[in-house]
């Protein structure tokens, strides 16, 4: 009897400690995980949810975010919705242009401004 309530106790944990390990791993640290470069989501991302288990995913932006790198211009909605597995993300929600390589997004880009921030700066405070 004192076996099943340990099995039992384990098993309602279970989900709990999963839970809590998702929690503790960024975004940019679980597409990682998955083998994509953390920049394929730009810089600001508040929140996501995983299920380990079917892959649906949905990550949180505080805002849309727009901005161009080299010929792409990409959009994100405020929620990005997927399932996620090792190298293959399917059923992609909010990403406007996601058909681009991911070679070259090893850093997160920046809303407004994608990887060329300071070029975008020095115009702005050109334009002054």
């Amino acid at each position: 009897m004192a076996l099943r309530s340990v099995i039992f106790l384990i098993l309602v944990s279970l989900p709990a400690s999963l839970a809590s390990a998702n929690d503790k791993l960024s975004a940019y640290q679980v597409l990682q995980q998955y083998d994509f470069p953390a920049g394929i989501l730009p810089k600001g991302v508040s929140g996501y949810e995983l299920n380990r288990g079917t892959g649906e995913f949905s990550t949180f932006l505080q805002e849309t975010c727009n901005f161009k790198i080299e010929s792409y211009e990409l959009s994100y909605k405020s929620t990005i919705h997927g399932v996620i597995s090792p190298g293959r993300i399917t059923n992609l929600k909010g990403i406007g242009s996601a058909n681009f390589p991911t070679d070259n997004f090893y850093e997160s880009p920046k809303c407004g401004c994608g990887f060329d921030c300071n070029r975008f700066n020095a115009f702005a405070a050109a334009s002054i």
